[in-house]
């Protein structure tokens, strides 16, 4: 075998050895992340009044902006997580008859800002192209002592972890949901609120409104992040149990 084509040939078994590394890192991802793990975080505990059994009912209205949220799912869910609530709060249609109200907007169904390089970086496994490109031209530069082995070694490297990412992506989906709670008053309570409106009316300044109203509602506010992460997960997977972890957690405010 001549010296340049044993080069080759030796170019050519480190991108087969740059490849399998990569092709390992999609491995761990694969196995680690093989589980839906769905996780619901909520920004500030609710506590609603306790009242007797006879007033334990909530009105339900569901909304959003999210083409891709199906209201009517979550609500379906929502209505049987409260069914099986140990506390004994139902559902009515007529909000003139209950005693909570639970408004529900979803302001976010999506993909996750990215975060499996991060994960993978503390991981240790993560076949990302740019450190296999750099993996691949340092062990090519150093092996055959030339540039063409640097840019051969390279191109291998990039390959193969681009080849292994198209196979195993670690991907996360989340759902925020802002719910405002309110809550009829005990007769003879009234609740003051005040609002102040700030309004832009031109460059050269704007205009502020200041409101009080009295209610005979007591107002709760809070936001549930629900997130769902697997290898290779795509939003008919992760919309299900997703909604149910949500409500579970809206259920559990009663």
């Amino acid at each position: 075998m001549s010296k340049h084509a044993f080069s080759y040939f030796r170019l050519l078994v480190i991108g087969v050895v740059v490849a399998a590394l990569t092709g390992c890192a999609a491995v761990h991802t694969g196995v680690s992340k093989r589980k839906l793990d769905v996780q619901t975080k909520i920004s500030t505990a609710v506590f609603v009044d306790p009242v007797e059994r006879a007033k334990r009912t909530v009105y339900v209205d569901v909304r959003s902006g999210v083409q891709e949220f199906d209201r009517r799912a979550l609500s379906k869910i929502v209505r049987t997580e409260f069914k099986t609530n140990d506390n004994g709060y139902r559902i009515v249609d007529n909000p003139k008859k209950a005693q909570y109200h639970m408004n529900i907007f979803v302001l976010k169904l999506e993909k996750a800002s990215p975060t499996a390089a991060e994960q993978a970086l503390k991981q240790g496994y993560r076949g990302d192209r740019r450190a296999g490109t750099a993996a691949g031209v340092a062990l090519g530069a150093s092996q055959t002592r030339s540039v063409a082995g640097g840019v051969g070694g390279g191109i291998l490297g990039a390959l193969g972890t681009t080849a292994a990412n198209a196979f195993v992506q670690d991907v996360t989906y989340m759902l925020v949901a802002d719910v405002q709670i309110k809550e009829k008053t005990r007769k003879g309570v009234y609740v003051r609120k005040d609002s102040q409106i700030s309004t832009k009316i031109s460059d050269a300044g704007s205009s502020t409104q200041r409101v009080s109203e009295v209610s005979k509602h007591k107002e709760y506010r809070t936001r549930i992040v629900t997130t769902a992460n697997k290898v290779n997960l795509d939003i008919a997977e992760a919309q299900e149990p997703m909604f149910k972890k949500t409500a579970y957690a809206m259920s559990g405010f009663f």
